[in-house]
């Protein structure tokens, strides 16, 4: 970490909304993950489509979508963004699920937290789907994989190159 500094905090440490007013529209594009583990049973029912309450998958990304667009409603200090692009992609691996959230805009902030909002959200209604026969799982890795755009350019996790 460099010299950075907390921009949603004040000269007097209150918290406060970023000003992008001067910051420069450009093409952003930010993309998280998250896993969420489960049974083996669990995830054989999903992939099957035998989970009671319907197509797992297809519900989960709506949720997902819906959150990227509600961002601003849920995180107090994040700007309403006009989403260009929301999409959520499911990996069935090992003892689990990879969930991969990719959000695009054309605007002066970025959307890491969109992207990071529908992840989680995606991963939480795969466990409310599930919970009636797997109470066990967990959701692990909630970060950001990748981002691109603004000043700060293009940043990718390590482990993701």
């Amino acid at each position: 970490m460099g010299e950075e500094h907390l921009t949603h905090v004040d000269e007097h440490g209150a918290a406060r909304m970023v000003d992008v007013a001067g910051k420069t529209i450009s093409h952003r594009r930010a993309v998280a993950g998250a896993v969420i583990h489960m049974h083996g049973e669990t995830l054989a029912m999903i992939v099957e489509g035998r989970v009671p309450k319907g197509d797992v998958f297809a519900v989960a990304r709506v949720a997902g979508i819906m959150a990227a667009k509600r961002t601003s409603d849920l995180i107090p200090l994040c700007h309403p963004l006009a989403l260009t692009h929301a999409s959520i992609e499911f990996e069935p691996v090992g003892d689990g699920v990879r969930i991969r959230a990719t959000v695009e805009t054309n605007g002066a902030t970025g959307v890491e937290m969109e992207a990071l909002t529908a992840a989680g959200v995606a991963a939480l209604t795969l466990y409310d789907m599930c919970k009636a026969v797997d109470r066990g799982m967990t959701i692990d890795g909630l970060g950001l994989l990748l981002k691109e755009g603004g000043k700060s350019g293009r940043w990718l996790r390590e482990e993701e190159s």
